[in-house]
């Protein structure tokens, strides 16, 4: 029986005459309603011509989560007085409760996505409802845009909807050709937000991590709204960890209950936590709790204002969830919460001046998330670059090209990125190609069954009590006995049957079955063990995180290095396959998170594309290093000594070392460090024909000057025979004849008053330096220019130390002889010290000399 007293309570039942002239007219529609207004559940209904008006349409729901699916379908068929699964039923992944005669079902958008590969024409659907379209899901987006080609392409009659509570409903509008928006007035009973931080300064999220003393903060709020507060509270946190981590701090709380509620959570608790309770309730809850669901008897809000995004590390390949700040979009949803259904409050566990720093909206899942899958489903869709695609947001660039570069490794692409049969086969079985991957190959490989028990495991990530150990976490989801295992076993049922499914259609060339099968004992389908096989799935699913010990640590063959946790027992093990793994902010080690012990075959088979063998030349340790190199990716196998390298590979090398350490490598004598002294002087001051010859410019002209001694040469002995200077004469304008002019322009000596030739000093190219006894420069009142630069003259006194400095003689003379004629006359009275310097004789020689 109907229950039409609450059918005509829901809000969003005077949008309906607008919504249908949207449909009529448009086909396309924008359906913005706030939170509890019934558009999740109304208008499926009422478009399906279940509530006694209109035709009867087969109508499908999209929800972005399994928790929101089955919730709405259990209250539309409430509302219609029967059970999910007449009238009304749902898909999700391992579920379903659907009948012939059912007119509405309600599915995530994964299962959509995958019924749109299988059935473009989504024949006998008459209407899809995108719900909370805000949220901006990835497989959300790519649903949409499948949908608009559809309707463009295939069935122009097929009507869609996007609904959300907060959207931007333009954008939307704008996707979907024009598409009018449909607004519908909200219950909006008011929301007091309450402001409430810390006391003391708590560090911000890094990566996985939350500060304890925030969630120790986040906990005595919640003790506080219940103590002020009438109704149940619910509390959003970021994720499964810190949920169980307030929960524990919350303890015993008399007669109020305390609920967890995440996607993980059993079906059970998700019912509990939707239903009205007997006493009053605590429900802690991820962001699933922000949309679709409405969870009776809350009056108060406890915003912890974090949430979880996807995060790619595209250089490594590691790809992980990352605590943020929640966005003031998020904030409102939450907070409507509060307001469903009486006046409620909201307590924000941050300051009211840190408000309108926040994002105004989440990131969009396309903008941040790996996009392999994505990559896959546009392929097999026909656009493989997805450029053709009506999407809000286009992929960024980077983030395709590494998805691309994945599934060419797969041979789920051909090298145009169309996608292959193998690639139509992956996309079929809903997880990601890299699993899927695993799970064909595993199924090639002559384990199918425990492959599958293995896929499933890391589709959905096992809890952390499971250990890091794969193989181990496998064994106790054998065992059962946790929310989890079950689960975990429907996954297992699904993925037998997906993969049966795919072994049935035609194969292609593009990738070959592997010669490899898991060590006796570990993991068949009827043994007790695991490892053998959770190693050979691992590997296959992430052949770039296959990895070898190396000193403390792992190198994993894509190059970078993982530590294993201190208390893991794989600590130890030669080798491993990495199958999760972060790596937190400012840390250079990824942190692995979950692992399986392989053996060196599995790791070559599984790794087999990054195999490779190598002359490898180097420099290294200070000289040549050549050897043959047998090399999985950036881990070395086997490495024996090269007799016979080739020449080129000698010669790059050995202008590695002269890059590393640079040209004092070679013999420098003294002429020839003067040589290169005097060239960079002539640079600096008349630039061309005269070279550059710093280190840079050396380098980049070597084959100018250093050839063909450094072609002769073999190792680091040879390159020190090579006469720099001799090389260096090369780089001379020889051919304009201005070579000639070197000793002109910047000789190595010049001739003083006394007649002594004094060596020039060229160590700085701005100005050269010339050091010569005081007395050797009597009588000249001009300080010597070279290439149009006065020469700075050091003036040394008699026993060669400096007396002065000046580039200008005459004033010297003038202005500062004086003073040192003073200072220097008694200490060395037998050297001459005139009053008249400029008129006087040089000389080299001391007064009893000149009178001899």
């Amino acid at each position: 029986m109907i229950r039409y007293e609450a059918l005509e309570a829901l809000p969003v039942r005077s949008a309906l005459p607008a919504l249908g002239n949207a449909l009529e007219g448009h086909g396309t529609a924008v359906l913005v309603a706030p939170p509890g207004t019934g558009k999740t559940t109304l208008v499926p209904l009422a478009l399906a011509g279940l509530l006694g008006e209109g035709p009867a349409r087969r109508v499908v729901v999209a929800e972005p989560r399994r928790i929101a699916a089955r919730a709405a379908a259990r209250r539309m068929a409430w509302l219609l007085g029967e059970k999910p699964g007449g009238s009304v039923g749902f898909t999700v992944r391992g579920e379903r409760a659907v009948a012939r005669h059912t007119r509405v079902e309600v599915v995530t958008t994964g299962v959509l996505l995958q019924r749109l590969q299988r059935d473009q024409e989504l024949a006998g659907v008459d209407a899809v409802v995108l719900d909370e379209c805000h949220e901006r899901h990835l497989d959300a987006d790519t649903v949409a845009a499948f949908l608009w080609d559809v309707r463009q392409a295939l069935r122009p009659e097929l009507r869609l909807v996007a609904a959300s509570a907060t959207t931007d409903a333009g954008g939307w509008a704008d996707l979907l050709g024009g598409a009018p928006v449909v607004e519908a007035p909200g219950v909006s009973y008011p929301v007091e937000v309450v402001w409430a931080p810390p006391a003391r300064p708590v560090r911000p999220p890094h990566g996985m991590r939350v500060d304890p003393a925030l969630l120790a903060h986040v906990a005595s709020v919640v003790r506080r709204a219940l103590a002020e507060r009438a109704g149940d509270v619910l509390c959003f946190l970021p994720g499964v960890g810190e949920i169980a981590r307030v929960a524990g701090q919350l303890g015993e709380l008399g007669d109020v209950e305390v609920l967890q509620v995440h996607g993980r959570a059993p079906a059970a608790v998700q019912d509990a936590v939707l239903a009205p309770g007997r006493r009053r309730r605590v429900v802690l809850a991820t962001s699933v709790a922000e949309s679709s669901l409405t969870v009776p008897g809350v009056r108060v809000v406890v915003d912890a204002g974090l949430a979880r995004e996807p995060r790619v590390d595209h250089a490594r390949g590691l790809s992980a969830l990352t605590t943020v700040r929640a966005s003031r979009a998020a904030g409102r949803q939450r907070a409507g919460r509060a307001g469903r259904e009486a006046p409620g409050a909201v307590y924000r566990c941050w300051a009211e001046a840190e408000d309108a720093r926040l994002p105004r909206f989440p990131a969009p899942e396309i903008k941040v998330a790996d996009l392999t899958a994505f990559a896959l489903q546009a392929a097999c869709w026909g656009d493989p670059d997805a450029s053709g695609l009506a999407l809000l947001d286009p992929p960024p660039g980077g983030a395709m090209a590494a998805a691309r570069e994945v599934l060419r490794a797969v041979g789920a692409v051909d090298p145009r990125g169309r996608a292959t049969e193998r690639g139509r086969r992956l996309a079929r079985l809903g997880v990601h190609p890299r699993l899927g991957r695993a799970l064909l190959a595993s199924g090639e490989a002559g384990s199918g069954e425990a492959g599958a028990e293995v896929v499933a495991l890391l589709s959905e990530e096992p809890p952390r009590e499971y250990g890091s150990d794969l193989a181990d976490a496998l064994r106790r989801a054998r065992r059962g006995g946790d929310a989890y295992s079950g689960r975990w076993l429907a996954e297992v049922r699904r993925l037998r049957a997906a993969a049966a499914d795919a072994s049935r259609s035609p194969g292609d060339d593009s990738a070959a079955p592997l010669d490899v099968r898991p060590e006796p004992g570990g993991g068949g389908p009827g043994s007790a063990g695991g490892g053998g096989i959770a190693g050979l799935v691992a590997a296959l699913a992430f052949p770039e995180r296959v990895a070898r010990l190396d000193g403390g640590s792992y190198l994993m063959v894509s190059g970078t290095r993982a530590e294993l946790p201190d208390a893991s027992p794989l600590r130890g093990t030669p080798w491993i396959a990495v199958a999760v793994a972060d790596r937190p902010l400012g840390r250079g080690h990824a942190r692995v998170q979950l692992a399986a012990a392989v053996d060196e075959d599995v790791a070559r088979a599984a790794a087999g594309a990054l195999y490779e063998e190598a002359e490898e030349v180097r420099w290294a340790e200070g000289d040549v290093v050549a050897r043959r190199v047998e090399r999985l990716g950036a881990v070395e196998l086997v490495s024996r000594p090269l007799s016979d390298p080739g020449p080129g590979l000698v010669r790059a090398a050995l202008l590695e070392g002269l890059r590393q350490e640079g040209f004092g490598l070679l013999r420098w004598s003294p002429e020839a460090r003067v040589l290169r002294q005097r060239l960079a002087f002539l640079h600096r001051h008349l630039g061309e024909p005269w070279p550059e010859v710093s280190d840079d410019v050396l380098h980049a002209r070597v084959e100018e000057w250093l050839e063909p001694e450094l072609s002769r040469a073999r190792r680091r002995a040879d390159l020190a025979r090579i006469d720099a200077g001799q090389a260096l004469n090369r780089l001379l304008p020889w051919a304009g004849g201005e070579a000639a002019r070197l000793d002109e322009l910047a000789p190595e000596r010049i001739t003083v008053p006394s007649g002594s030739r004094v060596r020039v000093d060229y160590a700085d190219p701005g100005q050269p330096v010339l050091a010569v006894k005081l007395q050797e420069m009597f009588g000249s009142d001009r300080s010597p220019v070279l290439a149009g630069v006065p020469v700075l003259v050091h003036l040394l006194s008699p026993a060669g130390r400096p007396a002065a400095v000046t580039a200008d003689l005459a004033s010297f003379w003038r202005d500062g002889y004086k003073g040192v004629r003073a200072e220097l006359r008694g200490r060395y009275p037998k050297h001459p010290w005139p009053e008249d310097p400029a008129g006087a004789e040089p000389t080299r020689h001391t007064n009893a000399r000149l009178r001899g």
